[in-house]
């Protein structure tokens, strides 16, 4: 039978596993409010920074 503890002490984990997680928890990816940020700012350029919308973008309606 397997001796799990044992193999467990035996485990190390693979190089190429480890160079993945790194290179996948240090993107910079956007979250759901960065986009809804970025597409508020494209639909309302001429807003300024007190949240006081001046009108909205015409090319938003085509």
């Amino acid at each position: 039978m397997i001796n799990f503890e044992e193999e467990l002490k035996k485990f190390k984990p693979s190089i190429e596993i480890e160079d993945a997680e790194d290179a996948i928890y240090n993107q910079d990816l956007d979250d759901m409010a960065d986009v809804l940020v970025k597409f508020v700012k494209q639909a309302y350029p001429e807003t300024d920074n007190n949240n006081r919308t001046v009108r909205p973008n015409k090319n938003m309606d085509q």
